[in-house]
């Protein structure tokens, strides 16, 4: 699970993994017309933040589209606004995305409405990553506070 990637980052900027090579990584995949799992996600990952203090200064959380053709780096930025500004938003082609979802073991699929509009299914767990970019392991949907920033304080003090 992991691998190579080549991104841009919510201004535009090209981002790879070794980017990330610096500090452990908790990287969660979603889109920002989500209605429930991304929006729940990315505020309690503020939470997260929060409750690690000084420690969240040893740790990036990364949100990575699965929906390239309405996520521009503009609409990333916009979204991830309502959001703790420590949280990395990244995008890309639909072949760069399609490429990092495979890599990393990613569920995700586009499903249309009736509208003529769609949504995407996707995986909702938060990936955890060391800094040298091995899979350590998950934090799921919903999973409580106490069990995920546990998680991540050993997340960075093991890396």
């Amino acid at each position: 699970i992991g691998g190579p990637f080549e991104l841009v980052d919510t201004d535009g900027d090209r981002v790879t993994e070794a980017t990330f090579s610096d500090k452990p990584t908790a990287m969660f995949f979603g889109f920002t017309f989500c209605p429930d799992v991304c929006p729940t996600t990315l505020y309690e990952a503020g939470g997260w933040l929060d409750a690690l203090g000084d420690k969240a200064d040893d740790l990036r959380i990364v949100f990575v589209t699965v929906d390239p053709e309405r996520d521009t780096p503009e609409q990333m930025k916009s979204y991830l606004s309502s959001f703790d500004p420590r949280i990395v938003g990244l995008t890309g082609t639909r072949e760069q995305i399609d490429d990092v979802i495979s890599n990393y073991r990613v569920y995700a699929k586009k499903v249309p409405l009736d509208d003529g509009d769609y949504t995407m299914d996707h995986s909702a767990a938060v990936m955890l990553f060391d800094k040298d970019g091995d899979f350590t392991g998950t934090i799921n949907y919903q999973e409580s506070q106490e069990n995920a920033v546990a998680k991540l304080e050993r997340l960075v003090a093991g890396s």
